[in-house]
């Protein structure tokens, strides 16, 4: 576990492969241990979408930058559910 500093309070965090990922999530008590093709397999979905929400980020501020990143947040949000459900 690794610990940042967050306007002054420390908080832990948990990569989200770690297989010690429930400590600091209120709502889901219990996770299944993932294979490590499945924890590769968030991984990449994750660094895909934070590449792609990059991309869109670049190109200025609109609505429709908003919508599209938010878009993007919630394909991948499905997408690691359905690796770690």
């Amino acid at each position: 576990m690794t610990h940042e500093t967050v306007q002054g309070n420390r908080v832990a965090t948990v990569s989200s492969a770690s297989d010690e990922r429930t400590v600091n999530n209120t709502m889901r008590h219990a996770y299944r241990v993932l294979s490590e093709q499945e924890k590769a397999a968030m991984q990449d979905i994750k660094d895909m979408g934070l590449a792609f929400h990059d991309r869109i980020a670049a190109l200025g501020n609109s609505r429709e930058v908003s919508i599209a990143k938010t878009k993007v947040e919630e394909a991948v949000m499905w997408a690691v559910k359905h690796v770690t459900a």
